[in-house]
């Protein structure tokens, strides 16, 4: 009896690896922002009238919650489950939204972390089988 196997080319593993490592990353930056926002008051300009006003502080401990959660997704991603890769899709989607309503206090920071965003959620949605072997 022959048993067909499928075989996974090195692409689909090394995209999901190329997520984790971005999700690290992202995470890292989360938590330098973070924490720049929890230790000095000053640290971001205030924009006049913006619908999400808060202090620098509360956006602070947003960001490095979000670092915690996206280092956490990261790091589950490198197990190759797949229970991992859609915690990890949700993760870096919710990372977007919350860079996107960081851009009026720190545009540059935000738009690179909604840019890493976006290619850790290409890399894991391009493809749509699981990677490990059966």
């Amino acid at each position: 009896m022959s048993e067909q196997r499928r075989q996974s080319s090195g692409w689909p593993a090394g995209s999901v690896f190329f997520a984790a490592i971005m999700m690290i990353v992202i995470a890292s930056f989360h938590a330098v922002t973070g924490l720049a926002g929890i230790g000095e008051e000053g640290s971001y300009a205030a924009t006049p009238n913006y619908v999400l006003e808060m202090s620098a502080t509360a956006w602070g401990w947003i960001h490095l919650v979000f670092g915690v959660l996206v280092a956490f997704a990261g790091l589950a991603l490198m197990t190759d489950a797949a229970w991992a890769r859609i915690v990890a899709l949700i993760v870096a989607m919710v990372s977007a939204l919350a860079s996107f309503a960081f851009i009026p206090l720190h545009a540059p920071w935000s738009l690179a972390l909604i840019a890493f965003d976006v290619a850790v959620i290409w890399a894991l949605a391009i493809h749509g089988e699981t990677v490990a072997e059966p």
